[in-house]
């Protein structure tokens, strides 16, 4: 399984690829800072390391061909501020993002900024995505129930359909995962997550290649 990160030149990729690794031994893992060339694969994988303005515009040459990719059903796992890559546009900087799924990104509304830890996700319901049956996972693990975040940014979408799970800290509740077509986006970090997180990559990965070639 071909697996490219695609890197926004803001941070050290190795942890996240060596999870993917250690998550899935088929995955032959590459680092490709060149978006265009990042869609030769069979899963983008976007990281959470960054800021939304310098990696939107790392994005920005070859963004419509990135999105109509993502659209049309390339497998995508996108992470933390990857995750916030796949909406319009971010409070946190300029530029446009994916507009994968409709909305914006803004600050986190509370006093301990930013949330660092573990913290509990909710789950949307069966359903949501436009998925059939239960949301995640989607091949027979006990779902992801705590998951290690850190971020001062959170999506606000215009539709709530592709939301698969909340999270809340303190009185703010945000998104922390999505699915549209066959990507999906993760608020947190996967690769800090320990062995729950490594599962959740397994599964992640599993599922957005099920429905490889086909949006949903």
């Amino acid at each position: 399984m071909k697996v490219t990160l695609f890197d926004y030149g803001a941070g050290n990729l190795h942890s996240l690829a060596k999870a993917l690794a250690l998550a899935e031994p088929r995955a032959d893992g590459r680092i490709e800072s060149d978006p265009g060339a990042a869609l030769d694969t069979r899963v983008v994988v976007l990281p959470g390391v960054g800021a939304f303005g310098p990696a939107a515009a790392r994005l920005a040459p070859a963004r419509e061909r990135v999105r109509e990719a993502l659209a049309g059903g390339l497998p995508c796992v996108a992470i933390c501020l990857g995750m916030q890559l796949l909406f319009d546009r971010s409070d946190e900087g300029a530029g446009e993002g994916l507009g994968l799924v409709p909305g914006r990104v803004r600050a986190l509304e509370a006093e301990r900024v930013p949330h660092m830890g573990w913290n509990v996700l909710e789950w949307a319901g069966v359903g949501a995505g436009g998925a059939s049956g239960p949301p995640w996972p989607e091949h027979g693990s006990a779902p992801l129930a705590l998951a290690y975040f850190a971020h001062s940014f959170v999506c606000a979408p215009g539709d709530e359909r592709a939301v698969l799970a909340w999270t809340r800290h303190e009185d703010d509740r945000f998104p922390s995962l999505v699915r549209v077509a066959n990507t999906i986006g993760a608020q947190f970090h996967p690769e800090k997550s320990s062995a729950p997180g490594l599962a959740f990559l397994r599964e992640a990965l599993a599922a957005v290649t099920s429905g490889e070639g086909a949006a949903r």
